[in-house]
């Protein structure tokens, strides 16, 4: 017993120590925790009197609120031409909103709208507390469903008093939402609830130009306000949160999703039986929406097509430059009152509509047809049917080829008779239908100042317009730009960072990339060999267009100088082959390639084509300014102007340097103005499905497209080059009265005498007797740019003078002018004069002699060179021109053989006083006749380029063919010279 007393006392004494310490660090943390709380509290009073105070002062701040003050207002928004004249009111008050009285509401729809967005409107005094803390607790969890809180109240005074709420700043967003609170109780004791709930029914946006609800009922169920169904009063409800995302017309599934919540509202919240929530999900609404949505015809004039590209850029401009929402800018543009000065040109608009919409100006007019019908069978299921049924109806059940348009309106207003008839059923009932036919082929015209960005008229299409925000082509649609694009993507950057001159040349032959083998727009015409850049835009050539992309510049860079240019519709898609060609991914707008275009026409400066230069609010302040909107340089001036002369020689009379009866010619003929110097690009896609021509004067830049909504081709309706007439007629009207002080040469240009084979400096009496005539021009260049080498595709080789092969010891010899050309390269029209390779078999002999002069590809400068014999063609003598003097070889055949040319070249401005040579100065020179195997018939398409790509293509180059190195050594070929009607380039 003592023994076991004895453990147990320093058992006892351990437990009596451990007791003692767990009480001081109790006490201590007690101490703790009453410090810590006491320091919230002393933190909470300073905080809350701090709170207090400053609540008070935000509501001391707050605005006047009362009765009158409170109702919706509708301000019209006025818009103004540059004349000064008013050319549309964007929703007019009393046009699209119309007051309703709370009597002629619905009680579906009172019921619809208090369930979703204030459950406890007619029990609280204008702040719902619940609801707060419910959001922010939503705010905290990350729970979006919890919804908002504010009160159908706070909402009303936010609409109507705080302008929907714009506040760019978290303390000003806060600021106002206390004042909100404040006002919200003030009013409710001033307003009654039936008041306040009519004031906001009436004063909300409900998308598609419907501001309130009994506008918002007749829009889109063609009915009074007060004949809404609960399922139809459910649809309209659900806009409220996003009316451009719960949309029922254009975000139908959004919107069925909220309905259904509604409707589980109304239900949990007693408003609607079980079976009332079945039925109303089981109606068929959106069917019913459809078919007013098409039938339905606007009271007023509908908007212009400028009005329609304004509308879209200044909700832009202010959601991007002043922080509005969608919705915000939306109703401030609708019934803010605003005063938008915008650039349209009256007389200008004019000459492009009467233009546009002249029936002599389409060699063949078809329809195509918009069709809508709704059928509810016995079984009251609902069928919608369209156009696109029609077209399936005629290739799986007629099999008779039809393309979707018609000769007649009468002609598709039958066929739709017919489809219908081949569906009805007995027991189907017609809900409604709807028949609209569309002119074919169609047309969009963007007209703009290229100095200013400023957008002077527009067009988005022929007939008659019969709503507002319809489709518009010339800035809604994207189409492909075919060879147009060739300036934009390949040639442009070629010129201006990539090393490339306007004489560089490329070698024209078969080209293929990947298992894509190109051709030309003329490749009944045969392949042209060596070819320069400006040879490349002059005849819109798919090959040089490609070379130069693949070969030198890169789809990389072609891709972001497209992009400077303020194309943004490219994509990761487009860095291929195809962008040479205009094959991109989702085409481009009329309105952006015109303003690239623009850019070339402004000295390579883009300025962003604007529609309007001030919006001025209600109370006469100037709220956006677009006077002097933003630019940035793309490319040099000395590259505008290069590619500027390019396509202004496109518009001229010019045939390819090449062999007697290849036909050639410049594609851009029809667009040449006879009162105005105009330069610019024609575009064809594959099959003729769209055809294009972007231009300019000094003045004004333009671009056509013509094409059909469906894509059918041209070929067999229209033809391809009707649009170029429109342009064409338009801008000779519009530079009536202008002075023409044409395309100034810049300082950055100089100009010097080339070889139009390899581009760099012609050989005295070689270069310029080449087989089909003399290949040597005058080209401009920028400046520090001009070649230095001498032309290293041309030489001179003796040959059999009988067999015009290599000669044997036995026979009679001559000399005679021939080209290096690429191995492993397709017949062209150069690879005929070629060094021969080949003995002669007439006079026998077995040792080929070649003069040892001959140089073959890769030849250098300080290799001796012969010139032609005089007996083919003349010696040419020495000449001056433009203060650039050229040494000729000597007239003796054999004492030229030995000798190496020292061509000197003084580039010097041109003379602007020099005008170019008319057609009937020009001397044609002796020729030689192609090959048999050489069509010498003219192209199908005289004028036209085409034969361009839909989509991306491939982007890594098989054919290794060389070309022209860059830098000084650079080689161009212009157009004309004397194998061509009309002179290209600077001068001869």
């Amino acid at each position: 017993m003592n023994k076991e007393n004895e453990n147990k006392a320093p058992e006892k004494s351990l437990k009596s120590s451990g007791s003692k310490k767990r009480k001081y660090i109790n006490k201590a943390i007690f101490k703790a925790v009453k410090t810590f709380f006491l320091s919230l509290l002393v933190i909470g009073v300073l905080g809350g009197a701090m709170g207090i105070g400053m609540i008070k002062g935000i509501i001391d701040n707050a605005p006047e609120v009362d009765v009158d003050s409170i109702v919706p207002l509708g301000y019209a928004t006025t818009v103004y031409n540059s004349a000064g004249q008013v050319t549309d009111t964007l929703v007019m008050a009393g046009s699209n909103r119309e007051e309703a009285t709370y009597d002629e509401l619905p009680k579906v729809l009172i019921d619809a709208f208090v369930s979703i967005e204030d459950s406890r409107f007619w029990k609280h005094r204008g702040i719902d507390t619940r609801a707060i803390l419910r959001a922010v607790s939503g705010v905290i969890t990350g729970n979006s469903s919890s919804g908002g809180g504010s009160t159908i109240t706070q909402q009303l005074i936010k609409n109507n008093v705080f302008n929907g709420g714009r506040e760019r700043s978290f303390g000003e967003k806060v600021e106002r939402k206390f004042q909100e609170m404040y006002l919200a109780v003030k009013l409710e004791k001033q307003m009654d609830k039936k008041l306040i709930l009519t004031n906001y029914l009436n004063t909300i946006n409900l998308g598609s130009n419907s501001l309130g609800v009994k506008v918002a009922a007749r829009r889109y169920f063609g009915k009074d306000v007060s004949e809404l169904t609960l399922s139809e009063a459910t649809v309209i409800a659900g806009i409220t949160k996003g009316p451009t995302k719960y949309n029922p017309i254009t975000g139908q599934a959004a919107n069925a999703e909220r309905r259904k919540i509604i409707l589980q509202y109304m239900y949990e919240q007693g408003y609607i039986t079980k079976e009332q929530q079945e039925e109303a999900l089981a109606d068929d609404v959106y069917s019913r929406i459809q078919n007013v949505n098409t039938m339905a015809k606007e009271k007023n004039s509908p908007y212009s097509y400028f009005t329609d590209a304004l509308v879209s850029q200044v909700t832009q401009a202010l959601i991007n430059e002043m922080g509005y929402t969608e919705t915000q800018a939306h109703n401030l543009l609708y019934s803010g009152g605003l005063s938008i000065y915008t650039t349209q040109d009256p007389n200008l608009q004019q000459i492009v509509d009467s233009e546009v919409n002249n029936p002599e100006n389409y060699p063949d007019t078809k329809y195509s047809l918009e069709y809508r019908l709704t059928v509810t069978d016995s079984e009251k299921n609902t069928h919608n049917y369209s156009e696109k049924d029609i077209n399936k109806y005629h290739s799986e059940t007629l099999h008779d080829g039809f393309n979707g348009l018609y000769p007649t309106e009468d002609a598709a207003k039958a066929d739709a008779e017919k489809y219908k008839s081949s569906i009805l059923k007995d027991g189907d009932t017609i809900v409604g239908e709807s028949v609209k036919t569309v002119l074919e082929p169609q047309v969009s015209f963007v007209l703009m100042d290229q100095k200013t960005g400023s957008v002077k008229a527009i067009s988005g299409g022929r007939g008659e317009k019969t709503s507002s925000l319809s489709l518009n082509r010339a800035t809604d649609t994207t189409r492909q730009p075919g060879s147009t694009f060739k300036v934009i993507s390949s040639f442009a950057p070629a010129l201006d960072t990539s090393g490339n001159t306007l004489a560089t040349t490329y070698y024209d032959a078969e080209y293929t990339l990947g298992d894509k083998t190109f051709k030309n727009w003329y490749d009944k015409q045969w392949y042209l060999g060596w070819s320069s850049i400006r040879d490349g835009i002059v005849y819109s050539m798919n090959i040089v267009a490609l070379k130069t992309l693949m070969e030198t510049v890169t789809p990389r860079v072609g891709v972001q100088y497209a992009t400077d240019f303020g194309i943004s519709t490219l994509t990761d898609q487009d860095y291929n082959a195809s962008l040479a060609l205009g094959g991109l991914t989702k085409g481009v707008s009329n309105l952006e390639l015109t303003g690239a275009f623009a850019t070339i026409a402004n000295q390579g400066v883009y300025t962003k084509p604007m529609f309007f230069t001030k919006i001025v609010d209600h109370n006469g302040k100037t709220i956006l300014d677009n006077t002097t909107p933003a630019t940035h340089r793309v490319i040099k001036d000395s590259t505008a102007f290069l590619l500027t002369d390019a396509m202004a020689a496109s518009t001229q009379n010019n045939r390819k340097f090449a062999s007697s009866g290849i036909n050639v010619n410049s594609t851009s003929t029809r667009a040449h103005l006879d009162n105005m110097s105009v330069a610019g690009k024609s575009g064809t896609t594959s099959n003729n499905v769209d055809v294009w021509f972007v231009g300019f004067t000094p003045y004004y830049t333009a671009g056509v497209w013509a094409g059909c909504d469906e894509n059918q081709t041209l070929s067999d309706n229209g033809g391809t080059s009707f649009h170029k007439d429109i342009w064409r007629k338009i801008m000779t009207k519009v530079s009536e009265g202008q002075q023409d002080i044409g395309f100034p040469v810049p300082d950055s240009v100089e100009t010097a005498v080339v070889c139009r084979k390899s581009g760099k400096l012609p050989i005295p009496g070689v270069c310029d007797h080449d087989p089909r005539g003399d290949s040597t021009y005058t080209e401009y260049f920028a400046k520090g740019t001009v070649p230095t080498e001498a032309c290293d595709h041309h030489t001179t080789v003796t040959v059999c003078r009988d067999s015009g092969l290599l000669p044997t010891p036995n026979c009679p010899t001559t000399t005679r002018v021939a080209l290096i050309i690429p191995s492993g390269q397709s017949q062209t029209d150069d690879s005929q004069y070629a060094v021969p390779t080949a003995t002669c078999n007439i006079h026998g002999g077995v040792n080929p002699i070649v003069g040892s002069d001959a140089p073959t590809e890769g030849v250098t400068d300080n290799q001796d060179v012969g010139v032609a014999p005089s007996s083919n063609h003349p010696v040419v003598t020495p000449r001056q021109n433009n203060n650039v003097t050229v040494g000729v070889a000597p007239g003796d055949d054999h004492a030229a053989a030995t000798q190496s040319p020292s061509p000197v070249v003084t580039p010097s401005k041109p003379d602007k006083k020099n005008k170019k040579k008319k057609p009937s100065e020009v001397v044609t020179p002796e020729t030689t006749a192609p090959p048999a195997h050489i069509k010498s018939t003219p192209p199908t398409k005289s004028d036209d380029d085409s034969d361009v790509l839909h989509g991306p293509g491939v982007s890594a180059p098989k054919n290794d063919g060389p070309h022209a190195s860059p830098g000084p050594s650079i080689s161009t070929e212009g157009p004309g010279g004397q194998a061509s009607p009309i002179l290209v380039g600077p001068g001869e």
